[in-house]
């Protein structure tokens, strides 16, 4: 299914229902009176986070949606039914904006979230409402309050716990391929993944955790460049980061020191909290470099990164020190969560 992660809506809340005006006429009863029944409230708009879903694409085909009205009062003193509300599902991670005024509106974070978006309109008093000791056959009523209308801007950002950043080619969809289940599509080209992908990593029956495949990210992504820019944002929310580099120097043209720079700077310029975000060193397919190699190369490069954080090797190719990664991030998620 294509990933779409924004989408503007527009919702309208229900009219409230207008008062009646009536008098009660019954043979045999002189004096009747006012029977006017207030109308009904309109139905609100709701949205509500549903597990279930992990895409806005819905909101590409439909993008009205509206509530509906009260009804009327009626003689007796019957008061009108109230409009139904109107419930919106969107996918868990979902950051809801007013469009015109900018104002945060709620952020999805749980499954069965609920967050009111435009409150249905107040009914109307019919002419019994209006009766005193002065005022005995009133034909005074009040009119329903119009429902809220709003645009709203929705975002979606993925929840996951980890997060794989690297510039294309780097290897991240061949290890999210590796450690779960998700299957991005693989090859030799900048770009393969265009949509982010999300992968369960199963550690045991009862534990295990969330893998997010970001697209590649360039030089520039932060000002728009790539899709780098696009889906930035979607790893703001994961506890850990692994920055993984392309170690193989099979291409000539790559620069591992180089290739660490351009996404630490992308990061930093999209925002300062991500780069603050607990990050670890991926070296990445260690395959290709024998093994007596491995220890001075990989000592003088971490060296010239200046990277004082965790450092793993691994081949996402062969599967070569993925076991190991992935326990030591389910211990390093299993100690945040534990008190």
């Amino acid at each position: 299914m294509k990933f779409i992660d924004e989408a503007s809506i527009t919702v309208h809340a229900g009219k409230g229902g207008d008062g009646c005006v009536s008098f009660r006429r019954e043979k045999f009863i002189e004096f009747g009176g006012p029977d006017g029944g207030d109308g009904g409230d309109g139905g609100s708009v709701s949205l509500v986070a549903a597990g279930q879903l992990n895409t806005l694409i819905e909101f590409r085909f439909k993008r009205r949606f509206k509530a509906t009205n009260g009804q009327p009062g009626m003689g007796r003193d019957r008061i009108g039914k109230s409009g139904d509300d109107l419930e919106i599902r969107v996918p868990v991670g979902t950051v809801v904006h007013d469009a015109d005024t900018r104002e945060h509106l709620g952020d999805m974070e749980l499954d069965g979230t609920r967050i009111l978006v435009a409150k249905g309109g107040f009914h109307g008093f019919g002419n019994a409402h209006f009766k005193s000791s002065t005022n005995r056959a009133p034909r005074r009523i009040t009119k329903g309050f119009p429902g809220e209308s709003r645009r709203l801007q929705l975002e979606l950002k993925l929840l996951a716990d980890v997060g794989l950043l690297g510039l294309p080619n780097a290897g991240k969809s061949t290890l999210i391929r590796r450690i779960s289940g998700a299957r991005p599509k693989v090859a030799d080209y900048p770009f393969t993944t265009l949509n982010p992908v999300l992968g369960v990593v199963v550690v045991a029956p009862d534990r295990g955790f969330v893998v997010a495949d970001i697209p590649g990210i360039i030089e520039g992504a932060a000002e728009g460049a790539g899709l780098g820019l696009q889906f930035l944002r979607h790893v703001e929310r994961t506890k850990i980061l692994l920055h993984m580099l392309d170690v193989s120097e099979l291409d000539p043209q790559r620069d591992p020191v180089a290739d660490f720079a351009t996404i630490t700077r992308e990061i930093k310029k999209h925002s300062r909290g991500l780069h603050k975000k607990e990050r670890w060193l991926v070296l990445n397919k260690i395959d290709v470099i024998e093994s007596s190699e491995r220890g001075a190369r990989f000592e003088k490069l971490v060296k010239k990164l200046r990277w004082r954080g965790p450092v793993l090797q691994i081949s996402g190719a062969t599967g070569e020190g993925c076991a190991e990664l992935v326990r030591a991030l389910s211990h390093k998620l299993l100690q945040d969560v534990t008190p």
